[in-house]
């Protein structure tokens, strides 16, 4: 029998080869009818024999390309139309949009061998893809996603590629960035005047795109500082092995000691420099490309100055083609940090870059394909159990969504935190979270907040009722929240946490959540951040809280441990400590010490805080490893760094002191770890006894919270999880008494996933 059906699929299906792949599997099992591209996803009618319709329907989803994502996929019957084969119809346009879009994908293993032989067209074209790689997000401003709506609208096909683009049978079968040396985009190269904004090409204006990219490479290997126009932005390159090149980008980025992100030639190149596990070879060649943290070995090569104080590289393999014909000669690693001075968003324009870097770069690496959405690299680690943990979500991850469960008839938007914000929208049972937008304590990247929410909605087709917000007043993110015109709702910063991390692993039943970060405002108007909370997206019960202790200076405790260290041991051990012979104390004066002790004790600006993170930083400054820091966390960062990792001994004393429904007690803690540097105990085990009786104490007190509520699960969240060393000690802990810990899977656990637990408290508010 002869019948015809509809199927409307949903999903990333668009600009990842699906409309070639239906198009040639219907014609091969000789079916007509046709297939379209529309906003709310791909529209597909087949005509022909009953038990070929039902085959076609089980190879649509089985043996789909590799990067479609089939979400949703229903059919109907419908009456027959007896036309003639199978055919690709245009697109159709429209406001409603329940499609996605592809994340920008890493050059595929295809496209580099075409690109690599001298008898190919595209041989050494920066640009070359086809429908299974290249640029997505970073380029479309709104969908269906066809040329027309991509910043390659401005580059008319050549007859060949015209002919490759229009065969279904074409391996670039409406591969959208689809070009080649004659129609495409094209790399140029400038000189930086050093600061003034200007730059000069005449010198350059003459070579080929080969030979810009060979006097690039030779700049580089000179020790020149080049920015880089990629795919989601631009990047700041020196050559790795090269510590004076290295130190001058330091100088110039004001990036005193905070890691470098390394691109290596090879999975060879990486092997040379770091260890690197199963589970790390398969993060560092996902198709995705992060930035992976990788143990160094030892046998290093770089330059001292591109990871200092640090026992860990960050990662990556090249993703463009660019990327590939810069290290393809004697170059191996290159530095790629972001192009911008720190704290701003990336440079995306050509112009924008002009401006920006030209006191940074010495020379710019320009190609004129609009970049639409800027786009960090995403940076992940291997932590528990080969578990890959994100600490930024960006670039090869954005916008595929996080899938929550249950479907909402509302829409909301969630406007983040203020540090490593990121955005995000509700739809159904999707929520779409922005790329890392950063710190929005700088004007520029308040811009790009907004930006991101305008265009992420627009192509999503999603108009917000509701906006979720963090309860700090004094949030930029609140403060925009505040003043549209629509309904808000207040979500307390530790509570998103514990429903992120839920709605992440796609759980609605309650859990103890062990939250630990550096900063959230609490619900009595101080700092938290060591808190034990019961409870769900539906609510929270605060249970137990690391003691408050004071941050003598507010934000330059942050930036000076030594204060906080000051301010601990002052409040759990008296004056007595002053007479203990600690390294830490030769930092201050003795005038300044008296200072701070006045402000500490009396309170002023010395505001009250519960934060794992800050004790963490304390500690480190106790230890004499870092009293002074120049980037953020890099006080326990450190202090990870050192930590004796065989080290499996505690303060049980600490341990024992554990209380529920009230202030978790540090005195014991402090005076084991005092006790220990008198005697004279390496400070390396120290710092590991540190990290093993927290373990210990937030395990006790999840017992102690167990006794009254009955849950046997732990959900864990907040920065202080992205310590590797402690987060494997916490969870082994937990598990040993017998609870189901829940860790993040898709999302950071730092603030760059609050904003998805924003949506889920929300939304449950909204339901009340």
């Amino acid at each position: 029998m002869i019948i015809r059906k509809k199927f409307r699929v949903n999903g990333i299906v668009q600009g990842v080869g699906f409309r070639p792949f239906i198009f040639s599997l219907a014609s091969e099992m000789g079916l007509s009818g046709f297939i379209l591209n529309s906003p709310s996803g791909v529209v597909i009618e087949a005509e022909g024999p009953e038990d070929l319709i039902s085959g076609f329907q089980e190879r649509l989803h089985s043996e789909a390309p590799p990067l479609t994502r089939i979400l949703k996929c229903s059919s109907e019957e419908i009456p027959l139309k007896n036309e003639p084969g199978f055919i690709i119809l245009k697109s159709e346009g429209g406001h409603e949009s329940d499609t996605f879009i592809s994340p920008d994908v890493t050059v595929c293993k295809n496209c580099l061998s075409e690109m690599r032989d001298p008898g190919d067209r595209r041989y050494r074209y920066p640009f070359i893809n086809c429908t299974n790689c290249g640029p997505r997000f970073s380029i479309v401003h709104s969908i269906p996603y066809d040329r027309v709506n991509t910043s390659m609208k401005n580059f008319p096909l050549c007859p060949e590629c015209r002919s490759e683009y229009e065969s279904p049978l074409d391996r670039r079968f409406h591969a959208q960035p689809n070009a080649c040396p004659v129609c495409g985009p094209s790399v140029s190269l400038e000189k930086s005047s050093g600061g003034s904004g200007k730059t000069y090409k005449e010198e350059f204006s003459s070579l080929s795109s080969r030979e810009i990219v060979a006097r690039v490479q030779e700049q580089l290997l000179n020790g020149s500082i080049v920015a880089v126009r990629g795919i989601g932005g631009f990047h700041l390159a020196v050559d790795a092995m090269n510590n004076e090149a290295v130190q001058r980008l330091r100088e110039r980025k004001g990036r005193e000691e905070k890691p470098f992100a390394v691109l290596a030639r090879d999975v060879e190149s990486i092997r040379r420099i770091c260890t690197l596990s199963e589970a790390e070879l398969a993060a560092v060649e996902n198709w995705q490309r992060p930035i992976v943290l990788l143990k160094k070995s030892g046998k290093d090569c770089l330059a001292p100055s591109v990871a200092p104080e640090n026992a860990y590289y960050g990662l990556m393999l090249p993703y463009s083609p660019l990327h590939y014909l810069l290290l393809d000669g004697p170059l191996r690693y290159l530095v790629m940090t972001s192009g911008n001075c720190t704290d701003e968003p990336i440079a995306i324009s050509n112009q924008e870059a002009r401006v920006r870097l030209s006191g940074i770069a010495d020379y710019f690496l320009f190609h004129n394909r609009e970049i639409l959405q800027r786009c960090d690299d995403s940076i992940v680690r291997v932590a528990d159990k080969n578990k890959l943990s994100l600490l930024r979500r960006s670039r090869g991850f954005v916008p595929n969504p996080v899938f929550i469960g249950k479907k909402s008839p509302e829409r909301i938007l969630a406007c983040g935190p203020e540090l490593k914000n990121t955005i995000a929208f509700l739809r159904d049972d999707q929520v779409f979270i922005s790329q890392h937008i950063g710190d929005l304590d700088n004007p520029e990247a308040f811009k790009f907040f907004k930006h991101c929410i305008s265009h992420l909605g627009k192509t999503l087709g999603i108009q917000p009722a509701f906006l979720a917000h963090d309860l700090h007043p004094e949030y930029l993110s609140t403060k925009w929240a505040l003043g549209q015109n629509l309904p808000c709702l207040g979500v307390q910063h530790h509570h998103a946490h514990l429903a992120s991390v839920l709605a992440d692993n796609n759980l609605t039943g309650p859990a103890i959540g062990i939250i630990l970060d550096g900063t959230g405002y609490g619900a009595d108007g101080t700092i938290w951040g060591g808190e034990i909370l019961a409870g769900d997206a539906s609510g929270y019960e605060r249970l137990s809280w690391l003691k408050p202790f004071r941050l003598p200076g507010g934000t330059m405790a942050i930036k000076q441990p030594w204060r906080i260290a000051l301010s601990l041991l002052d409040q759990e051990l008296g004056e007595d400590f002053r007479g203990i012979p600690l390294d830490f104390l030769s930092v201050p004066d003795e005038g300044q010490m008296d200072n701070l002790l006045k402000i500490s004790r009396s309170g002023l600006n010395s505001p009250w805080t519960s934060s794992c993170g800050r004790l963490f930083d304390g500690v480190s400054a106790l230890l004499g490893i870092k009293p002074v820091i120049a980037y953020e966390a890099q006080a326990a960062i450190a202090m990870e760094m050192s930590v004796a990792e065989d080290e499996k001994s505690f303060y049980p004393e600490a341990v024992n002191s554990n209380v529920l429904r009230g202030p978790i007690q540090l005195s014991a803690l402090l005076r084991m770890i005092v006790g220990d540097l008198v005697k004279g105990i390496d400070k390396c085990i120290i710092a590991a006894r540190f990290h093993n009786t927290l373990a210990e104490m937030f395990t006790s007190s999840a017992l102690l919270a167990q006794k009254e509520t009955g849950f046997r699960r732990v959900a864990l969240s907040g920065g202080v999880y992205q310590n590797v060393f402690f987060s494997r000690r916490i969870t082994a802990a937990l598990e040993r008494e017998g609870f189901e810990v829940i860790t993040h899977t898709q999302v950071p656990g730092n603030d760059g996933g609050i904003s998805l637990g924003q949506i889920a408290v929300a939304e449950k508010m909204i339901r009340r």
